[in-house]
């Protein structure tokens, strides 16, 4: 680049005719002889930092001024009604972006500035005319406010003889230098070549080339900070040269390529001027697209294979048109490559009282879920090593699965990403589409992986249950990989084509039910039931968790409203019915607008919901809470059921009518009810004798078993002894025992089988009022696992026979009003009139 030149004589334009300046005279700096005689300085001297630029004796340049502390001091200095004190200091900034600049900010030495004229601009900014007349050096800063002060010593400047031989060749050697520069640059002026021929004094020759020579700032400096004339020559001497060198080779570039330039030479000169116009613009050209790629990748953490493949993919691209389809497929490929967090990691968080802490505040209950997370951490802890089993956890909605894996993600101080599956049917979904199609991406793991920016997320796979497949592949194969521990450690996307590791994140899969997962992907998850609240815990959940969120949701605070626990539990019980608490919060947040409304409208209401106030805000109850129901009527029995809502009571009817035998279900019954009842008709009619039933009532009298609510399908192995004490009560006439419920299977042989459910069923039976509960032995460990708060006013029995289920069911005693038993054959003289009453048979 050329010398600035331009300035060189800017104080003889832009002051003439200013009056301001009639008494003033430029002062050379230097004359033939020698240098000039040092100026009077004052002790302290204000010291104005300039940017991008150093001030030379002898000097005139302009400087606009755009900091207010620094226009405040320029316009002190100018209001001197004596023009020639009007001097400052220009010390140039070491750290030209610092914007509020220090002692430490500014170099050294500077030179002093005589203000010649001040111009103010329309914005406000001041623009300045100032010559150097001296050097000096910061002895001691003295202030900084309200602008910088300091002590100075002034720097003499000096030159040895021009008469001398050596000083003589090395002044000629910078003029001849100069005029070098200029008849290789031509935008120099000639005015600026006239300018150099007058200068006669040393000094001022070298600070005027100084001053013009195209180096950077702190080369500038350094010619400034140079004490001996000498030396500051000869440092200024090399600059030149580089500077000449520099144009020498520019010019033989030029002409080469304009004595020989062809087709191909004149495309790349055009795309060179494309590439400048997008950098004016703003616009990424191609080249500076694979420059930044390359130096993205150096910081990556990636193998030695990975490099090289990177590489290739480079140099690919750099030999594709832009205009090519290929081409932004590949760049988006090397930019998923690059932004990938390879072998990069958030620190673990191994405090495992912290982790319980956390689970515990933000989920209630759920005390073996948690357990068994607990525990996962800690393995986790001691191996350091993620191949253990992918947790799946499974129940029905609401319960709190998706957010219990933020929770992990919160007490581990990892990422957290969701993937949602639910409805996904395309493999590319999962493994990404192969880099031959147009609009190719990586799949969705590689997407969130990088999304997150950290090789070692907690990822939560939602709805793991709901993948589907159709003709474009089959997702859930596709995840085989992801979660098998032995193969995603080496992961490969089709996109991606190298392999990736996944063996640091920690896959929870949720699912509310297990009958749809692919069976081998369900063998490579460990399953975690997660059965639900029970009444008492969603109202604990109410209270600490939902009311304050739905509470803070609609603009209240907790002086505006409370609800009242019995409020809290009509809601629970008679609007909804869940084994989560989705709908309850739903409830809750009814609530609060209602409450939100009569403050915003400015209308009277209660600070705290209460049972009775429930209905008017939110209609009338949607169910009935299903009540023990006592009666002296034979075959009635109380059963236990358990729903994907939590456990519930159910009642079993069965009535006799004269016929042939018949048996009748009803009740939208499902398949294994129905074989529950045919086998418990099966077992008395074998037994009828030994229970005291006249085996003649199973061929003249049809049965009817009924279960209420038709509406409301039901299946299950859980009513096959409610079904048997049922009809043994309509066919001995005994009536059942009040406060009695029971649950279990039956076989041929008479022998009771374990179920499933056992917590939700005795919660159930609890708000129902039952004492007695009757289930099979092998279910007492069940039992046991429920906290003995919600059990401690119940009793259990533990059967494992028939014989054991009636004899704790049924009271010794007939009805009030027995069914009176007519038979064809029989004498209506031998039996009254009316036939015979069963017999009275004590088990």
């Amino acid at each position: 680049m050329p010398m600035n030149f331009e300035n060189s004589d800017l104080y003889s334009q832009l002051l003439v005719n200013d009056s301001d300046l009639d008494s003033l005279e430029i002062v050379p700096i230097g004359g033939p002889d020698g240098p000039e005689e040092p100026l009077d300085l004052p002790d302290e001297l204000p010291i104005m930092p300039i940017r991008h630029t150093v001030l030379f004796p002898g000097m005139v340049i302009p400087v606009t001024v755009v900091r207010q502390k620094a226009i405040r001091l320029v316009k002190k200095i100018y209001r001197n009604t004596d023009i020639n004190q009007r001097i400052m200091g220009a010390v140039t900034q070491a750290k030209p972006q610092k914007e509020d600049p220090g002692a430490a900010d500014l170099y050294k030495i500077g030179t002093v500035a005589h203000i010649l004229k001040m111009i103010t601009l329309p914005d406000g900014n001041v623009t300045i005319i100032v010559q150097g007349r001296q050097r000096f050096q910061i002895k001691e800063i003295v202030r900084e406010d309200p602008y910088i002060t300091a002590r100075i010593e002034s720097i003499n400047d000096s030159f040895a003889s021009p008469k001398r031989k050596e000083s003589k060749a090395l002044l000629n050697s910078l003029r001849d230098g100069a005029h070098r520069i200029m008849r290789l640059n031509p935008e120099i002026p000639q005015e600026a070549r006239i300018a150099l021929d007058n200068i006669e004094s040393p000094v001022f020759l070298i600070h005027f080339l100084s001053s013009n020579i195209n180096v950077d700032v702190a080369d500038k400096q350094k010619l400034l900070e140079e004490k001996n004339g000498h030396k500051q020559a000869t440092l200024l001497l090399q600059y030149m040269m580089k500077e000449i060198e520099m144009l020498e080779l520019k010019r033989e570039i030029q002409s080469k390529a304009s004595s020989d330039i062809d087709q191909q030479q004149r495309d790349y000169f055009l795309r060179q001027q494309i590439k400048v116009l997008n950098d004016e613009l703003g616009i990424d050209s191609p080249e500076r697209e694979m420059d930044d790629l390359r130096i993205k990748a150096l910081d990556k953490k990636w193998s030695k294979e990975v490099q090289q493949h990177f590489d290739r993919e480079v140099n690919k691209l750099q030999r594709l048109n832009p205009m090519a389809p290929e081409y932004p497929v590949t760049l988006n490929y090397l930019e998923t490559l690059v932004e990938l967090p390879w072998e990069e990691y958030t620190k673990d968080n191994f405090d495992l009282v912290r982790a319980q802490k956390i689970l515990d505040s933000e989920h209630f209950g759920l005390e073996k879920v948690k357990e068994r997370i607990v525990e996962y951490l800690a393995v986790l802890k001691l191996k350091n090593n993620m191949k253990a089993p992918i947790l799946c956890l499974y129940g029905p909605p609401g319960v709190g699965k998706t957010s219990l894996g933020k929770s992990v993600a919160k007490a581990l101080n990892r990422k957290y990403i969701r993937m949602a599956l639910g409805g996904v049917h395309d493999e590319a979904e999962i493994r990404g589409h192969r880099k031959t199609y147009i609009g190719a991406m990586p799949g969705k793991v590689i997407q969130l992986i990088k999304r997150a920016g950290s090789s070692n997320p907690v990822f939560i796979l939602d709805e793991i249950d709901k993948v589907s497949s159709d003709f474009r592949g089959d997702p859930a194969s596709a995840l085989l990989e992801v979660l098998d521990p032995e193969q995603n450690a080496s992961f490969t996307d089709n996109f991606m084509e190298v392999e990736y590791d996944l063996s640091k994140v920690l896959f929870i899969a949720t699912a509310n039910s297990l009958e749809t997962i692919n069976p081998a992907l369900r063998d490579r998850m460990e399953i975690i039931e997660m059965t639900g609240y029970t009444m008492e815990e969603k109202l604990q959940i109410a209270k600490k968790y939902l009311v304050p969120k739905q509470r803070k949701e609609n603009g209240l605070k907790g002086t505006n409203v409370k609800v009242d626990d019995r409020a809290l539990q009509k809601v629970i019980e008679g609007y909804t019915r869940e084994s989560g608490v989705r709908n309850l919060e739903q409830k809750v947040g009814t609530l609060m607008r209602k409450v939100a409304k009569s403050i915003a409208m400015e209308q009277e209401y209660s600070k705290t919901v209460k049972e009775e106030q429930v209905e008017k805000m939110l209609g009338a109850e949607i169910f009935d809470k299903d009540l023990y129901q006592d009666n002296d009527i034979a075959g009635v029995v109380t059963g236990l059921a358990w729903t994907s809502v939590g456990g519930e009571i159910l009642f079993i009817e069965t009535s006799l009518s004269r016929g042939k035998g018949v048996l009748t279900l009803s009740g939208q019954l499902g398949d294994v009810m129905k074989e529950s009842a045919v086998t418990a008709l099966s077992y008395l009619k074998a037994h009828a004798e030994r229970l005291g039933i006249d085996y003649r009532v199973f061929n003249h009298y049809d049965l009817h078993v009924h279960v209420p609510a038709g509406a409301v399908p039901k299946d299950g192995p859980s009513a096959g002894i409610t079904m048997l004490t049922s009809m043994a009560s309509i066919f001995t006439q005994r009536r059942v025992k009040s406060f009695v419920a029971m649950t279990g299977e039956i076989t041929l042989r008479g022998k009771v089988l374990p179920v499933g459910g056992i917590k939700e069923k005795i919660l159930a039976a609890r708000r129902a009022g039952v004492k007695e509960i009757i289930l099979c032995v092998k279910n007492k460990k069940d039992v046991n696992e429920v906290q003995a708060d919600y059990i401690k006013d119940m009793s259990f029995h533990y059967v494992d026979t028939v014989d054991e289920v009636l004899a704790a069911a049924l009271l010794p005693e007939i009805v009030s009003r027995p069914i009176k038993f007519v038979f064809p054959e029989e004498n209506k003289e031998r039996s009254g009139g009316d036939g015979i009453q069963a017999p009275v048979v004590v088990l």
